[in-house]
C-alpha cells in the first residue's frame, strides 16, 4: 500500500492505501529519523483512527516534510547536465571541470539550503536579483536517516542561478543557496520497497497561463547511483537528524529561458505527485 506524508503546520496528514491520518507532531525530526520508517509509522497509525474523507482537498499550501534536516545535492549525475555546464561555463574556462567531475570516481555534492532557506509546494519560491539567467531544476531527493539507510523520497526544485555558476564555477554557492531557493515536496514518499530506476520526471513552466517549456527524463539516466552519492556524502559527515539529498537532474531548459516573477513550475515524479512553485524575489 502506498504510504505518503505531508507537512501542514504541526499536522503530519499520512495517506496509507485508502485511509487517511492526523498525527500531530512535536519533533519532526525524531520522527522522520527512524531505520524502517515505514514499518514504524504503520506501528504509529495504529493508535489513531482513520480521518472521514481526504483532509487535503482545501489545502493549497504545503510545508516541506521536513524537520531540522539540511538538504545537500550532488551535480552533474546526467549527461544532459555536464553538458549545459560546459556551455555555460566556456567563456570562464571552467568547462573542463564538468568533463572531469562526471567521470570521476568522486561526485561532486555540495550543500544546497537548510529547512529555513526550503519552500513546500503551493508556496513562492525565488531567483536571485543580481542573476540575468535563473532556472529550475527538477529532481528525484532521497530522505537518508542518520545510519545512511534511504527511508523515504520527494520531489525537489534545485533553483539555480546559471550565469552566476557560469561566469566562475567558484561562484557555486552563491548560484544555489539564498532565500527560498529550494522547493520539496508535496509530501514524503514512504513506499514499500525501493523506487523503480524506470521513474520518470517531468517540469512545466507557464507564463501567464501558457506553457514556455516542458521537459522529461528517468532516473536511469542517471551515472550516478545512490549508493554511491551516500557514500561520499556521509564520508566525513555526519547527520544526527538524517539529510536529503537532491541527485542531480537531467532536464534543462535552453539558453533563452530565464525564470521571471511570477512564473509558475510543476515538477512531477510518478508515484510522488507534484510540486508547484510560483517564482518570486526577496523583498528587500
Amino acid at each position: 500500500m502506498t504510504m505518503k506524508i505531508y507537512k501542514v503546520g504541526e499536522s503530519a496528514f499520512i495517506s496509507f492505501g485508502s485511509d487517511w491520518f492526523e498525527l500531530k507532531l512535536i519533533d519532526w525530526d525524531l520522527f522522520l529519523n527512524r531505520e524502517n520508517l515505514r514499518d514504524q509509522i504503520q506501528n504509529d497509525l495504529k493508535e489513531h483512527n482513520p480521518l472521514k474523507g481526504d483532509p487535503l482537498t482545501s489545502i493549497e499550501r504545503f510545508d516541506p516534510p521536513m524537520g531540522n534536516q539540511e538538504i545537500w545535492a550532488a551535480g552533474v549525475t546526467y549527461i544532459r547536465s555536464k553538458e549545459e555546464r560546459k556551455k555555460e561555463s566556456k567563456d570562464s574556462g571552467g568547462s573542463q571541470f564538468y568533463d572531469k567531475v562526471y567521470d570521476a570516481s568522486r561526485p561532486e555534492i555540495f550543500f544546497k539550503a537548510s529547512a529555513a532557506r526550503t519552500v513546500g509546494s503551493g508556496n513562492d519560491i525565488h531567483i536571485r536579483r543580481d542573476s540575468v539567467w535563473n532556472v529550475p531544476e527538477p529532481e528525484l531527493v532521497l530522505f537518508v536517516s542518520s545510519t545512511g539507510s534511504i527511508e523515504g523520497y520527494t520531489i525537489g526544485n534545485d533553483m539555480s542561478s546559471r550565469s552566476i555558476e557560469g561566469e566562475n564555477p567558484l561562484y557555486l554557492p552563491q548560484a544555489k543557496t539564498y532565500e527560498k531557493c529550494a522547493g520539496l515536496g508535496p509530501c514524503l514518499y514512504v513506499p514499500e520497497a525501493p523506487i523503480s530506476l524506470d521513474t520518470a520526471i517531468d517540469i512545466s513552466i507557464s507564463r501567464n497561463g501558457h506553457s514556455i517549456f516542458e521537459g522529461r527524463t528517468t532516473i536511469n539516466k542517471m551515472k550516478r547511483t545512490f549508493d554511491e552519492i551516500i557514500h561520499y556524502l556521509f564520508l566525513e559527515c555526519s547527520f544526527p537528524n538524517g539529510c536529503f539529498v537532491m541527485t542531480g537532474t537531467g532536464i534543462v531548459p535552453p539558453e533563452d529561458i530565464t525564470l521571471e516573477i511570477g512564473d509558475k513550475i510543476q515538477i512531477g515524479i510518478e508515484g510522488i505527485g507534484e510540486l508547484v512553485n510560483t517564482v518570486n524575489v526577496k523583498s528587500n
